[in-house]
């Protein structure tokens, strides 16, 4: 063991280009103890473990050359919040969740400090901290009468205690050093908690050290490569483009309540459910039948909080044919797209998208009055979103 531990030090100083100098110091020992170690001649006090571990961003478990054991460890923390909280879906509200979401916090919370800086488990642990505090506490809010945007309530949401604790986490994610795709998601969801906490020079100052739109993995990668290969990401540019402008969209109207209530409004979301029906010509639009079936069904929504039951019918209708068609793709293997924007996409296979949430169409059917919803009931078409 003293040679394992020995070596790996000597291993993880190099891999950061720190002497035995510098690691003494920082550990309160002398270049000769550290010299004794990595040539086999001594072992360190097991109350200096941690701090080694520390130093070099690594967990125990590492450090000791457990890392099959660690890794799976992780994969299994992962595995298992994953599947609790995508079963959940996105819809928040007080009293939404159930009680293994709390269960899932306090492991993924133990996971972070067993795991200090492994990202994927601070994001996770993160996201569940959100979601329980939009259960427990939800947010508060009220429309503004000179602009017609829904502003929050921030001084209440301030308060909410896993919200205050899930932005620790995600300034804890940033300074340490997680991956490109871990960094985004941290930023994002960071600026978003910012916003909603009443931290908005926090949320624009981090804002602005972004790059711009300009400077994404797809734009940049359609310009980077040649035949098939540029022609795959220029599928995938335009898809990228179109799922942020849906999501940038979509977040404007349901911001504004005018707008939301607007015939504009209204016009805007089929504007934008045309786009994709164009780009997939033909019908077989892959997971973003996902995304059409929610603009759809936040269609539907508007028309039966305006009465207006035809068209309330009418979009969910529509919305529950692209969840069922979206249903079918989650579990088929070898899913081409075959549209010609996109016929360069890579295919799906199974286990690739997320499926639906359990207790989708519960949540959904919730919002409908009483009056749409039973004639949603009488529909014999409609009966799964029942059971």
């Amino acid at each position: 063991m003293q040679i394992l531990i020995g070596n790996k030090i000597r291993e993880l100083r190099h891999r950061d280009g720190r002497k035995q100098e510098d690691l003494a110091d920082a550990l309160g020992v002398t270049c000769q103890a550290v010299s004794r170690w990595e040539a086999a001649g001594g072992y360190p006090d097991l109350e200096i473990i941690p701090a080694i571990a520390n130093y070099f961003h690594i967990s125990i478990d590492e450090l000791f050359g457990y890392n099959s054991d660690r890794d799976e460890r992780i994969k299994s923390i992962l595995e298992r919040a994953t599947k609790i909280l995508t079963n959940q879906g996105f819809k928040m509200y007080t009293g939404s969740l159930p009680q293994e979401v709390e269960d899932c916090v306090n492991m993924l919370r133990a996971a972070s400090e067993e795991f200090p800086n492994e990202s994927k488990i601070l994001l996770k642990f993160a996201q569940s901290l959100t979601m329980w505090g939009w259960n427990k506490y939800g947010a508060k809010g009220s429309v503004d009468d000179e602009s017609g945007m829904f502003m929050e309530d921030t001084e209440y949401c301030s308060q909410n205690v896993f919200w205050q604790e899930a932005v620790r986490v995600y300034e804890r994610i940033l300074k340490s050093e997680p991956s490109a795709d871990d960094r985004e998601t941290a930023i994002y969801q960071l600026t978003v908690l910012y916003c909603r906490m009443g931290e908005h020079e926090k949320a624009k100052a981090l804002a602005n050290e972004q790059n711009s739109l300009i400077i994404c993995k797809e734009k940049l990668l359609s310009a980077a490569t040649v035949g098939a290969e540029k022609a795959r990401y220029q599928s995938e540019e335009i898809m990228a483009l179109l799922s942020w402008l849906d999501f940038a969209v979509s977040h404007a109207i349901a911001s504004n309540f005018k707008l939301s209530a607007s015939e504009y409004g209204k016009q805007v979301m089929l504007s934008l459910i045309n786009v994709y029906e164009i780009i997939f010509i033909d019908g077989k639009c892959g997971k973003y039948h996902w995304n059409i079936a929610y603009l759809y069904l936040t269609l539907s929504h508007k028309a039966s909080e305006g009465d207006d039951r035809k068209n309330a019918l009418f979009y969910f209708d529509k919305g529950f044919e692209h969840c069922k068609e979206y249903k079918r793709i989650c579990n088929e293997g070898n899913y081409k797209y075959t549209a010609p924007l996109v016929s360069n996409l890579e295919s799906l296979n199974t286990g690739d998208l997320a499926p639906m949430e359990q207790g989708f169409w519960k949540k959904e059917l919730k919002l409908y009055p009483q009056s749409i919803l039973d004639e949603i009931r009488k529909n014999t078409k409609y009966a799964e979103c029942f059971e």
